[in-house]
């Protein structure tokens, strides 16, 4: 218990090869990780910027060029009308 055996040591040399050995998988870890910061920071951006721009929360038009919300009150009255004359 008071020492490690042989096994022991080629256990933790076999580790320590696999995390450090090879053409530097830690700094390419890191680098793959700073890079998904990035891209998450990017896109929290696009996303303020997107809620602040005026121009993007107009209200869709549909091709006659009225808003859409008031064609969906006149197509509800309509539906209205023809469930009443069903009933």
């Amino acid at each position: 218990m008071g020492s490690m055996s042989l096994w022991h040591w080629i256990v933790v040399i076999a580790v320590v090869a696999l995390l450090f050995g090879g053409r530097g998988k830690i700094s390419d870890l890191m680098g793959d990780f700073a890079k998904g910061i990035k891209s998450f920071k990017k896109g929290m951006s696009d996303d303020e910027t997107a809620a602040t721009d005026p121009a993007k929360n107009e209200p869709v038009k549909s091709l006659s060029g009225t808003p859409v919300a008031s064609d969906l009150k006149g197509r509800a009255e309509t539906e209205r009308r023809v469930e009443g004359t069903m009933s």
